[in-house]
């Protein structure tokens, strides 16, 4: 293990049960990871240096007694959507923030896994956007070329793991907040089935579209990850049936039907795929075939699945806005946000919802000639830092749409995704491409993924090394 960079979260964790490293050490590590990076790449809103290498100690003592738990005294960071105890939850918003009371569920549960909660990841104001900039706390930048951003809104989470400042990362997926930074950070981003790792304390985040998922350099990292975050409050209304996804590791998937999808799914607004992106995943569908399975393009029925989404995200951000401190400290575009899911938040969004059951039969039958989607995570690489800056709210949503066509249908459903490393455009911007199922298919997507980091091996390619002073090293 280098100090510079973080091994992953299993070689970690077999370092710590074989008594080779510290939790203490480790802890110690990260924490000065991230304060030499904070000054360029500003992955973290806060950090808990006292309280983690507390709980790092504690760790080490349930070592040396023998104790074995799935991550205990590995550091892991979460993003800042999530209650961890003691500490305030702003979801990227400014304004006073009292503290949580208690632990998210997802939390709770790293937390009986003997994690190491290092800190809180930033994300835009209410993960609305695929970029994590703000006046609450600042630009956070991408490792591979720190003028882009690394996306959103769990561009904080995706930041850290992509630099190594820790192993893995929680995020949350609301139309793509897991998979579009993962994608633009060279990582593997997985966005599970809706209610396999809980948003406890709200039984639905955004009505649904949002879950809770994991972000790491490997496929069996991030579903260690999922493992150990996944379960259910018993108050919970979606409890799917309980899967060991790191089991699917290194299993073979056999000969599959892979459909490639390259057509955004209708939008009110034009978006395109790149050429340069398109060849990308293009070159990852040879590859699928090169493995064996059955590769031709074909999209799945989405129809006006659009209708459908619009409701539940924008009546999440009026329920958000609702309960910030201060309304005004808000941006404009969000409070524009709130203003139509206040009004939408009635008979459209109760149709929204109605509609979810037609998707899945309809979108359902396209799984019975096909048994997985190969499609863009996105359809251009990382934007400038501050290109988005400043614009309106329609323009702010066509710009994001143009970039970001791909993601979102999936959250409607609540099917589960896997992002993948693509590759590179523009002389080494990463862009990524999803795996797609339907419901509780995680353990097949899971397969197909690690199948293909065994032959192409994208983990060992890591951005930049950073300079003590956060920037690139010459």
């Amino acid at each position: 293990m280098t100090p510079d960079r973080a091994a992953g979260l299993a070689e970690s964790r077999r370092a710590l049960a074989d008594g080779e490293v510290t939790s203490r050490a480790l802890t110690e590590q990260a924490l000065a990871r991230i304060e030499a990076t904070q000054p360029t790449l500003n992955a973290f809103r806060l950090l808990r240096a006292e309280a983690a290498l507390a709980e790092a100690d504690a760790a080490d003592r349930e070592l040396a007694a023998g104790g074995r738990r799935p991550l205990l005294g590995v550091p892991v960071a979460v993003k800042d959507d999530m209650d961890v105890a003691g500490e305030p939850t702003a979801f990227g918003c400014q304004g006073v923030f009292p503290p949580a009371a208690a632990d998210g569920e997802a939390v709770r549960r790293l937390r009986a896994a003997g994690a190491v909660i290092v800190g809180k990841t930033n994300t835009c104001e209410l993960g609305q956007w695929p970029f994590t900039e703000g006046p609450a706390f600042g630009e956070t930048r991408n490792p591979w070329h720190t003028e882009h951003t690394p996306g959103g809104s769990s561009g904080g989470s995706a930041a850290a793991v992509a630099a190594g400042l820790v192993p893995a990362a929680l995020g949350s997926d609301g139309a793509g907040s897991v998979r579009i930074p993962a994608s633009w950070t060279h990582l593997i981003g997985i966005k599970p089935q809706r209610g396999r790792i809980s948003t406890w304390p709200r039984g639905e985040s955004f009505h649904g579209i949002t879950v809770n998922g994991t972000l790491a350099r490997t496929v069996a990292d991030a579903a260690l990850l999922l493992d150990a975050a996944s379960g259910n409050h018993d108050r919970d209304p979606h409890r799917p049936a309980a899967l060991t996804v790191a089991d699917a590791v290194g299993r073979d998937p056999g000969r599959l039907r892979v459909a490639l999808s390259l057509k955004p799914p209708f939008t009110a607004v034009p978006a395109r795929l790149r050429p340069d992106v398109r060849a990308r995943v293009v070159e990852l569908a040879e590859q699928m075939a090169a493995l064996g399975h059955h590769v031709e393009e074909a999209d799945p029925p989405y129809g006006q699945i659009g209708l459908t989404f619009l409701p539940r995200a924008t009546a999440g951000i009026a329920e958000r806005v609702r309960e910030a401190p201060d309304p005004r400290l808000l941006d404009p575009r969000t409070r524009g946000a709130a203003r139509l899911g206040r009004l939408l938040g009635g008979p459209p969004l109760r149709a929204a919802r109605r509609a979810e059951a037609v998707l899945h039969r309809r979108i359902g039958t396209f799984f019975r000639s096909y048994d997985v989607i190969l499609a863009p995570t996105t359809a251009a690489p990382p934007p400038l830092i501050g290109a988005l800056k400043g614009l309106s709210g329609f323009a702010t949503d066509r710009a994001m749409i143009a970039a970001c066509p791909y993601a979102w249908p999936w959250n409607v459903l609540g099917w589960p995704g896997v992002n993948v490393p693509a590759g590179f455009v523009d002389g080494g911007l990463p862009v990524g491409a999803q795996l797609l199922g339907p419901a509780g298919s995680e353990l097949l997507l899971v397969s197909v993924a690690a199948q293909l980091e065994a032959e192409l091996r994208w983990h060992e390619r890591w951005p930049p090394r950073l300079t003590e002073a956060g920037t690139p090293a010459t």
